[in-house]
C-alpha cells in the first residue's frame, strides 16, 4: 500500500481568557488562520485559565493564541503560559493579540508568549508569524 502524503493540518487554539466579552476580533483571526489552513478550535468568551489549558491538551495544539482585550493581558498570559509548563506542556507555544500597549510588548514576551499582536496588526503578519512559530510540528 502506498504511503500517503496527506498530513493533518496543524492545530491552533482561540481562546478569550477572563471575563472580556468582545470576540469580533479573535473570530476574524480564528476565521483566518481557518481559512489559512489552520485547524482552529475556539473556545468562545469568558474562559478560565485552567479550561484553556484542558482544552489545548486534548485537542493536541501546538499553539494558543490569547485574545484579551480587557487590560489584564500580561496578568491572563502569565497564569497561561505558567499553567501550560505545569502541566508539561510548555511546548506549546503561547501567542497573545489585542488591546495592547507598545510599553506591555516586552513584559509579555517576558512572560513567555512566543509573540504579541497589538491592535492593528495585519491578518497577514498574524497567518505569516503564527506558520513559522508551528512550521516545525509534525502534523500527522
Amino acid at each position: 500500500m502506498a504511503e500517503s502524503t496527506q498530513t493533518r493540518p496543524v492545530r491552533v487554539l482561540v481562546a478569550k481568557p477572563g471575563l472580556d466579552g468582545h470576540d469580533r476580533g479573535a473570530k476574524i483571526v480564528a476565521r483566518t488562520l481557518r481559512d489559512a489552513g489552520f485547524e482552529v478550535i475556539y473556545t468562545g468568551i469568558r474562559q478560565r485559565i485552567e479550561d484553556i489549558v484542558s482544552i489545548a491538551l486534548q485537542e493536541d495544539v501546538a499553539l494558543v493564541g490569547l485574545s484579551i482585550l480587557s487590560g489584564a493581558h500580561v496578568a491572563l498570559t502569565t497564569r497561561t503560559v505558567d499553567a501550560l509548563r505545569a502541566a508539561d506542556a510548555g511546548d506549546i507555544a503561547v501567542v497573545v493579540g489585542g488591546t495592547i500597549p507598545q510599553g506591555d510588548v516586552q513584559k509579555l514576551l517576558d512572560a513567555g508568549a512566543a509573540a504579541v499582536f497589538p491592535t492593528g496588526t495585519s491578518l497577514e503578519d498574524l497567518v505569516r508569524d503564527v506558520r513559522a512559530l508551528t512550521a516545525t510540528v509534525d502534523a500527522e
